[in-house]
């Protein structure tokens, strides 16, 4: 690794039209792009301008029919990524696998040869799927309750590092002249476990990065547990200081009770910024993009979506945490929706002030491109979060003013690079080699 000096790492989601369903009518471009690869270029093209970390592509391997939205997920992202790797230097790249619907084996040798292919620049988000509709595109077995899913995912990834080191060339010795290779270099891993049988060893050596950086997604106590065992990277949702301190404090926590070292974790949320001339332009174009129309239509949303009375609600109390923790066992994620509820816990704020701190179960920063920059130092500086996974509410066109015009501040005050520094992901994120 080289000489690792702290700054802010960034991302950048470049899913199909934008993070927000209801933005794709205000942005640049044609519908029949989001399944052309060349469409896919011209973003990491952009994102290598502005000097991010790495692209990132979620994924979930069903098709959403959603009339009101658009398609979020379309070409699987680890062959997309190795196909951009190969046309766009420096840049790294997250490609979304799940756990639940996919065998170690498999996942190790293609993720291996992508990150050998790429020079080490691939990190992958292992996620556990959580919806019935993902089980059905894989066979007939109902979806796994969740905690099989993330005993199954601690294991899986148990796995996938023993294999992704079971073939390592600085094993060998001396080679004689009449052998191509020393085959001790290649050993076994025969694992037996509750979810996986898997002798190994793995048909593609060690990595430039000894294996792809993981990064992990989730808030729930499961997810908690497995980014404390496995993620590098962790992915989340914190909308506040108090609430990403908090965050951070279980995570290491729990790390430590398992004896891993803290500073092998990144933790890097997703963050939603809507840039204006002046703030109130940021504001308008927030109500616009959200599909709300109007900070009455924003209260509405707010409204329906906590499940909360529209005659007797009022906007302008104060609103208490608790009543908005959700279901521990609901189908959807829980992690995302320990967002509100955190932030809540920790400020005391209304209806019509929370509607402007959250997008997209994430993170909302609103302003002029200064206001911006001030906004996102802000939790970085004090160490509550590494950097931000940058979900742009239109691609291109927010990729490109986010470029433009907030990037530069940025480096400027001295946080952000302006050059590429260090060969792989790692170097970049300053996270160790593994042995």
């Amino acid at each position: 690794m080289t000489n690792y000096r702290r700054r802010l790492n960034l991302n950048v989601g470049i899913n199909t039209t934008g993070y927000l369903g209801s933005a794709w009518k205000y942005r640049t471009g044609t519908r029949e792009e989001i399944t052309d690869p060349a469409y896919y270029l011209r973003l990491t093209q952009l994102a290598h301008r502005g000097r991010f970390d790495s692209v990132f592509f979620s994924d979930h391997p069903a098709m959403m029919t959603d009339p009101n939205s658009r398609p979020f997920h379309t070409i699987d992202p680890l062959i997309l990524v190795t196909a951009l790797a190969a046309q766009v230097p420096d840049i790294g790249f997250v490609a979304t696998m799940s756990s639940t619907y996919n065998s170690p084996y498999n996942l190790a040798r293609r993720t291996q040869s992508t990150d050998i292919i790429s020079a080490g620049r691939l990190i992958i988000n292992i996620v556990s799927s959580f919806n019935p509709g993902v089980a059905a595109n894989f066979g007939s077995e109902p979806l796994p309750p969740r905690d099989v899913r993330y005993a199954k995912a601690r294991e899986f990834l148990d796995v996938a590092k023993k294999l992704w080191a079971s073939w390592d060339p600085r094993r060998a010795g001396e080679v004689p002249p009449e052998r191509f290779w020393d085959a001790s270099q290649a050993q076994a891993i025969d694992h037996v476990g509750d979810h996986f049988s898997v002798k190994g060893p793995l048909n593609v050596p060690r990595g430039p990065q000894g294996h792809p950086v993981i990064a992990q997604a989730g808030a729930s106590e499961g997810g908690i547990d497995l980014a404390a065992r496995h993620g590098e990277i962790i992915y989340c949702n914190i909308l506040s200081r108090p609430a990403g301190q908090a965050f951070r404090k279980k995570v290491f926590d729990r790390a430590k009770e398992i004896g891993r070292d803290t500073s092998e974790i990144r933790i890097v949320p997703g963050l939603v910024a809507i840039v204006g001339e002046t703030r109130e332009e940021a504001y308008r174009k927030h109500e616009l993009f959200s599909g709300a129309g109007s900070e009455d239509g924003l209260i509405k949303r707010f409204i329906k979506e906590n499940g909360l009375d529209p005659d007797t609600f009022d906007p302008d109390v104060v609103l208490d945490g608790e009543s908005f923790i959700p279901d521990p066992n609901r189908l959807q994620a829980v992690g995302m929706g320990l967002g509100l509820s955190d932030l809540l816990t920790h400020e005391k704020l209304t209806a019509r002030e929370a509607v402007r701190r959250s997008e997209g179960y994430h993170r909302l920063v609103l302003g002029t491109p200064e206001e911006v920059a001030d906004q996102i130092i802000d939790l970085w500086e004090d160490g509550t979060v590494d950097g931000y996974t940058y979900q742009p509410p239109r691609a291109p066109d927010d990729i490109e003013e986010f470029v433009d015009k907030v990037v530069p501040i940025l480096q400027d005050r001295g946080v952000y690079p302006t050059e590429y520094e260090g060969k792989t992901i790692r170097d970049r994120y300053g996270l160790p080699y593994p042995d």
